[in-house]
């Protein structure tokens, strides 16, 4: 397994380099000069330039090729021109608010992706498997900018059960910082008050998040348990007598879900893509709504800081992914 590893690690290397050299290129070869973007609008040609220097625009492109790996490697990406504060600071404050949501909402695809996929399959060709194919269908089609004003619309503003926006209410306090979860910070702290108005505010984001991780999940779910219900142990342990609730949960269940496991990984990287639609939407305080603001606000430094954030962080989890393969089927740790 420590091989598997390793080499899981090795792989990951060349996407991480070659991230770096795509943020690295996409400010040096955009047509506006980024020296004149941080100097402002109303910038002198003395300030411009002085900025070019400050920043080594100046330089050879190798020789800024290696600055800003070393920056990178400092996690020093300068100030915010919309913040005006440093955007490494900026980051660490937003990214637990994303991380929070993006983990909900992809606990919510695999926890109700998987059942569903499940009960598709066992009901293969009857009612339940038709009404479930064509949710995931209306759930991988659906815009998620509109469905997260629906939602608004009837949950907030007709029925008035859930908050509109925010992550918490304008009156409630925040919990002690712990690790910058609300949910886990209140539960530490003994807030349940917090914890509640913390799943209220991440009821609909949340949820609007996860309808394409909970479509596809069921998707690969069903067609990997209709794949094992074909197998010879399968058709032999039943013929045997063997519970069938037990067969499916333990045995089918695991033998099928390792496709279903491959995309959790996937999609961690596409919750998080889509969350830059969800938070602005409802005004959640996160790197998604950092982005915008900085895409807006021609804050390339910010921008390019949250994608190659979010670049690693697709790469580590996608490193988790393959190891918890491995875990479920050892095969696979066998094969590399």
């Amino acid at each position: 397994m420590l091989r598997f590893f390793v080499r899981r690690i090795l792989l990951v290397v060349p996407t991480l380099a070659g991230l770096l050299l795509l943020t690295f290129l996409l400010v040096r070869v955009v047509p506006n000069d980024p020296s004149a973007a941080l100097a402002g609008e109303n910038a002198t040609l003395a300030q411009i330039e002085e900025i070019r220097r400050q920043y080594g625009f100046d330089r050879p492109l190798w020789q800024q090729f290696f600055i800003y790996v070393g920056q990178v490697a400092a996690f020093d990406f300068g100030k915010s021109i919309y913040t005006n504060a440093p955007v490494a600071q900026d980051i660490k404050q937003r990214l637990p608010a994303t991380l929070e949501l993006t983990f909900i909402a992809l606990a919510l695809g695999a926890g109700l992706g998987i059942p569903l996929g499940v009960l598709a399959a066992i009901s293969h060709n009857r009612f339940a498997d038709y009404a479930i194919r064509v949710l995931t269908v209306g759930g991988l089609a659906v815009a998620s900018f509109w469905f997260a004003i629906m939602l608004q619309f009837l949950f907030a503003m007709e029925l008035d059960l859930l908050p509109l926006r925010g992550r918490l209410a304008v009156a409630t306090d925040l919990p002690p910082l712990v690790t910058g979860f609300h949910l886990i910070d209140s539960l530490l702290a003994g807030r349940l008050d917090i914890f509640a108005d913390t799943l209220r505010h991440l009821a609909l984001p949340a949820f609007t998040l996860s309808i394409g991780a909970i479509a596809t999940i069921t998707r690969f779910t069903r067609s990997g348990v209709l794949e094992t219900l074909q197998r010879d142990f399968v058709i032999y342990e039943t013929a045997v007598g063997y519970p069938r609730p037990v067969l499916i949960g333990v045995y089918v269940l695991r033998n099928s879900v390792v496709a279903a496991i491959t995309q959790i990984g996937l999609l961690f990287g596409a919750l998080i893509g889509g969350a830059v639609v969800v938070e602005s939407i409802f005004d959640w305080p996160g790197i998604g709504t950092y982005a915008v603001r900085g895409i807006l606000s021609a804050d390339f430094k910010a921008v390019l800081a949250v994608t190659l954030l979010v670049g690693i962080i697709y790469a580590m989890v996608n490193i988790l992914v393959d190891l918890v393969h491995a875990l479920v089927d050892p095969r696979v740790a066998e094969q590399l």
